[in-house]
């Protein structure tokens, strides 16, 4: 299928890139991306996704924007105030990029409709806030076999870690239990910027088989000190999320 004239002025800079080009794009435009989490990680990942040219994007979040969100949540507006976060992500999405097909789920992101909802995308990212919505992200991915990439921030700093199931290590192997609550703080606005534009990255290049996946290790960043550091993980044998994926009879 053939780019129109507007598409490659609008995607230029990425079609010039040394092992890019139309072919790359193409297996974008072709891709399925789902996003779960509108608000300080899934913010910029959505908006890089859409502006990248990802073909359908997919996208739940149950809560409406608040003022509070807007200090580090880019897809909202003051005037969004009060809107449902998946409604006002879908429309400053279109208008970013009308070429993209985005598919919005105005709902919490749940055990009972989970895997239905991933089935049909190429890959996950998780934007969540909690370890309960993490892990279950990771276990739906797991059983599905959907490969996906954590993003998670706290006051000044940042991690992900992107996991090809049953292949690497997973949330739960560098986490077999929950880590205790922190206290309430922040982030600063920019972190979930750093965070969710590196999850973006890793979906992108997953679609189009660029570059290498950052996979088997925990990327630490410290806005403090704008240094990163990647902590190696291991795939536990003890690992329950691990043995799902490797059960052939567990997939659809």
């Amino acid at each position: 299928m053939l780019f129109s004239p507007e598409e490659r002025q609008r995607y230029a800079r990425q079609l010039d890139l040394p092992g890019f080009g139309t072919a790359a794009q193409e297996r974008l435009r072709k891709g399925r991306v789902f996003v779960v989490g509108c608000g300080g990680l899934g913010s910029p990942a959505l908006a890089y996704l859409a502006a990248a040219g990802v073909g359908t994007i997919g996208f739940a979040d149950g809560d409406i924007v608040d003022l509070s969100n807007l200090q580090r949540q880019i897809l909202h507006a003051t005037s969004d105030i009060g809107r449902p976060k998946t409604e006002s992500a879908e429309a400053h999405l279109r208008a970013l990029n009308p070429h993209v097909t985005l598919r919005p789920h105005p709902a919490r992101f749940a055990a009972d409709t989970a895997r239905d909802i991933l089935s049909p995308y190429d890959f996950v990212i998780d934007a969540t806030d909690s370890f309960a919505s993490k892990a279950l992200v990771a276990d739906v991915c797991a059983l599905l076999g959907k490969p996906y990439v954590i993003g998670a921030i706290d006051a000044f700093s940042g991690q992900l870690l992107t996991v090809l199931p049953g292949r690497t290590a997973c949330l739960r192997c560098v986490f077999p239990d929950a880590p205790p609550p922190a206290p309430p703080a922040g982030p600063l606005g920019g972190i979930p910027g750093v965070i969710g534009s590196l999850q973006a990255v890793e979906a992108i290049k997953h679609l189009t088989g660029i570059g290498r996946l950052h996979t088997d290790a925990l990327l630490v960043y410290d806005g403090l000190t704008a240094t990163f550091r990647s902590i190696q993980a291991a795939r536990r044998a003890d690992c329950p999320c691990c043995a799902r994926a490797a059960a052939p009879e567990a997939r659809p």
